[in-house]
């Protein structure tokens, strides 16, 4: 999808600081981080949200939260605690139709989001 963002920095035709890739997933530095840590887990296929994932993605959405898990203890906010987040549809905030997971730590998060 040439006019997708995320497809673009996994083609490696726009800039990011990519932290994290394999045959699945790339993970990124949000451009407009929200805490201290602010990374983006980017299926490499192109899904424009959580609404089409079916049972045959099973496999790649754990995938994607275990790469969310291993980068937040890599960077040592597993012990005082971190967010993930899949934001679905423009009323939930999803600014970009590609399935990600944001991995948000560094400070102190309130409940309820939003």
């Amino acid at each position: 999808m040439e006019d997708c963002i995320f497809c673009r920095i996994i083609e490696r035709k726009a800039s990011a600081k990519i932290v994290y890739e394999d045959e699945t997933v790339v993970a990124c530095e949000d451009v407009r981080p929200q805490s201290p840590v602010h990374l983006l887990v980017v299926t490499r296929e192109h899904m424009p949200s959580l609404n089409e994932a079916t049972p045959q993605d099973e496999k790649l959405l754990g995938h994607l939260f275990t790469v969310a898990a291993q980068l937040a203890r890599d960077r040592q906010l597993a012990t005082k605690g971190y967010r993930t987040v899949i934001n679905n549809g423009t009323w939930a905030g999803q600014s970009v139709s590609h399935l990600h997971v944001h991995v948000m730590g560094g400070r102190v998060f309130h409940w309820p989001p939003g």
